[in-house]
């Protein structure tokens, strides 16, 4: 079974309803027809999807990092890793979109993948990164990310940890990425995104209001079994 998101879904998992237009966007993204959004949208790994993504752009708050430069954001200057070669690289190739994509490298990698996967004309990110948050790319990045970079395994078994180190190269939010986690697997199992004690009630569990190990891997059971 796939699950059919709604603005009104993102508007009770982050407890507002602003920032409709990046809501709307990303749910017409992960909606949309193409086989890797429809694999996106199994309950378990859209909860997985979520956490992550709403952890990345504060909630849809962002579309593209916020440029000081800080120390961190000056070292993107020069890494080979990420492909930032030339001088300017480290700025021109900035987080983008809901996942916040940085380096040359991954502009040029997404750029692949939509001509051979969502459309064969589409754009040069690494020649043109600023489209990367316009209307009409806006959330690709996401589905890229999630078909190619975290492997299907650990979304399939849902662990948050490896999927985090996956996005992140570590652990850095991970508390607020299970916390965001908790709140969307809730949402789309039809409960309000603070509802845990009646989660835990319904599912016969210790009636604590904490979301911990046992609480989590009830809700990926039930994500799992959602027909």
């Amino acid at each position: 079974m796939t699950f059919m998101l709604a603005t009104e879904h993102l508007n009770k998992i982050t407890g507002h309803s602003r920032y409709e237009p990046s809501k709307q966007a990303f749910v017409d993204r992960i909606n949309g027809n193409n086989g890797k959004a429809r694999q996106l949208r199994r309950p378990h790994i859209l909860a997985q999807t979520l956490a992550q993504t709403l952890h990345e752009c504060g909630g849809f708050k962002y579309t593209r990092e916020i440029w000081g430069p800080t120390p961190a954001q000056r070292r993107y200057e020069g890494r080979k890793d990420l492909g930032n070669v030339y001088p300017g690289d480290g700025k021109r190739f900035s987080g983008r979109d809901f996942i916040q994509t940085t380096g040359r490298d991954n502009y040029r990698a997404l750029t692949v993948w939509v001509r051979a996967n969502v459309d064969p004309a589409g754009p040069d990110f690494e020649a043109h990164p600023e489209l990367l948050t316009s209307p009409e790319w806006l959330g690709i990045s996401v589905i890229w990310y999630f078909s190619v970079r975290v492997p299907m395994r650990y979304l399939e078994a849902g662990d948050i940890e490896m999927i985090t180190r996956r996005v992140n190269g570590g652990l850095n939010g991970y508390r607020d990425r299970l916390n965001r986690y908790n709140r969307a697997a809730l949402v789309i199992l039809g409960y309000g995104r603070t509802q845990v004690r009646t989660f835990q009630r319904d599912c016969k569990l210790t009636v604590d209001g904490i979301s911990g190990p046992k609480t989590r891997a009830m809700m990926y059971h039930k994500l799992r079994r959602m027909v």
